[in-house]
């Protein structure tokens, strides 16, 4: 199966924060991140958001920070309409797959989208987002 195949049948992104990526354990093709208490859910397409903090375009990478810490994001070159997003103090949502999860998770973009617009609304509600999502899930 070819990679863009497999990134097809992948299941839909999962809204994560930093800090449970980099607790995370490696499950073979996933992630398993941890919720809660006695819950788990496998992840390898993540939802994330977060302020710009540094970009690399020579690396083709962005540092990334949320409530809990921060995350790099590659492949931000190749993703369209991508570029406005570049930019330090930008708040943005990046889904992507997972790299690694520790000691700084690292996620490979697919998709990102500036949210600099709504920040404060996005700021606010964003770690409710994630819990409400994982409940559902896990």
């Amino acid at each position: 199966m070819s990679k863009t195949e497999t990134e097809k049948k992948r299941p839909p992104p999962v809204k994560v924060l930093s800090s449970q990526l980099r607790t995370a354990e490696n499950c073979g093709d996933s992630y398993c991140v941890r919720p809660g208490k006695g819950r788990s859910l496998l992840v390898s397409l993540v939802w994330m958001q977060g302020t710009v903090m540094e970009v690399q375009l020579d690396r083709d990478s962005v540092l990334l920070m949320d409530e809990t810490g921060t995350f790099t994001v590659q492949g931000v070159k190749g993703i369209p309409k991508g570029k406005p997003c570049l930019s330090p103090g930008k708040y943005v949502m990046v889904m992507g797959v997972i790299q690694a999860a520790s000691p700084e998770p690292r996620i490979r973009a697919v998709k990102m989208a500036d949210l600099s617009e709504l920040a404060a609304l996005h700021r606010r509600t964003w770690k409710l987002e994630v819990e409400e999502l994982q409940q559902v899930l896990a």
